[in-house]
């Protein structure tokens, strides 16, 4: 997510996308083998999803993540990270035991960078379409069946990530979208992610996950009106209601499988937060951002003709949750992290 206002999110811009998934483009393993939790030590991490997960898929040239100060802590100049340092993809492959999966983008360097896998998510996408240059979810797992295809990605000891953080909801709320409207559009949101997870399992993905929402209305764009001090109770009720209907749709998803491989959701709402709930414990101010924007109109990252910077950068972002108005700094995501591992157990054993 990259904006903020006193609702909540976004529009539905051009109607709902179909996921391509014909049973003749199906890839499940020949020896049929499949699994009821994550595989243990899994050698494949495959990322779909937004700013929360992308690792450098947008273009250098409009994104601004790959621009200073991003990545001042992790790769200590920037990689096309929304953060200062890592991001959950980076934290989720450690735990699996692989390296971070590379970009989508740098697919043709061969296999040795393949065989943990690819990163598809790209910043400010959703799972219909949102901003320009942002492939939506369909676009990301068809660009995946097609390097399965192209044989690039063997599905064994495959996992899959889905990342949804909010953008169609952001969207929609940009294109004149009302609180009272999110009764009928979350449902939409929800039924084409159900399609797409259910494409990823049936192109042979062995585990799919995929996040909740988390607290957005915790977020500094959120918070900023309050000087940091109170989370948006309108725009977190709203993530509570799209979290239930995923829980819904997850559960018969579960029920109405054929080959045995469920599909689990990580709970980035309660790693959020446990974190934000201990506040001065660690991060001091947490709803306040390491890189704050002069005003509204400028980003994290921002600076004029002139040179001359548009934000102000804390001194360490190490003690900081939020790195700029919608993401978490490495020390943030590492922080959540730590409060769903052993949720992240009980799924890997």
């Amino acid at each position: 997510m990259e904006r903020s206002s006193s609702c909540f999110f976004l529009f539905l811009v051009m109607g709902l996308m179909k996921v391509r998934c014909s049973a003749d483009h199906h890839h499940h393993l020949e020896n049929g083998s499949s699994t009821n939790s994550w595989t243990s030590n899994p050698r494949k991490l495959l990322v779909f999803g937004d700013s929360y997960a992308d690792t450098g898929n947008l273009p250098k040239i409009v994104a601004p993540s790959w621009r200073k100060p991003y990545g001042v802590t992790f790769p200590r100049k920037p990689s096309g990270r929304f953060s200062d340092g890592r991001v959950f993809t980076d934290f989720l492959a450690k735990f699996l035991k692989i390296n971070s999966p590379i970009p989508y983008k740098y697919r043709r360097y061969g296999y040795k960078v393949l065989q943990y896998g690819m990163n598809f998510a790209i910043g400010g996408s959703g799972v219909f379409d949102t901003v320009f240059l942002s492939a939506n979810l369909t676009t990301q797992i068809n660009n995946f069946k097609k390097q399965v295809e192209q044989g690039a990605i063997d599905l064994r000891s495959s996992t899959a990530l889905v990342a949804v953080s909010g953008n169609d909801y952001v969207h929609y709320q940009d294109n004149g979208g009302t609180m009272e409207g999110l009764k009928t559009f979350t449902p939409k949101v929800i039924d084409q992610l159900k399609k797409n997870l259910e494409c990823l399992r049936d192109l042979g993905v062995e585990t799919v996950a995929v996040t909740n929402l988390h607290p957005v209305g915790c977020l500094p764009s959120f918070t900023r009106s309050s000087s940091y001090k109170k989370c948006n109770t309108s725009a977190n009720d709203a993530v509570v209601y799209h979290n239930n209907l995923l829980e819904a749709a997850i559960d018969e998803l579960n029920r109405d499988n054929k080959n045995g491989s469920a599909i689990a959701i990580v709970d980035l709402f309660n790693g959020f937060m446990s974190v934000l709930n201990k506040g001065g414990n660690k991060f001091g101010d947490i709803l306040r951002p390491c890189c704050e924007a002069m005003t509204s109109n400028f980003h994290c990252g921002f600076a004029d003709s002139d040179g001359m910077e548009k934000y102000t950068l804390c001194r360490r972002p190490d003690s900081t949750f939020y790195w700029d108005s919608s993401h978490p700094t490495q020390a943030g995501w590492k922080a959540v992290f730590s409060s769903l591992k052993p949720t992240l157990n009980n799924l890997l054993n």
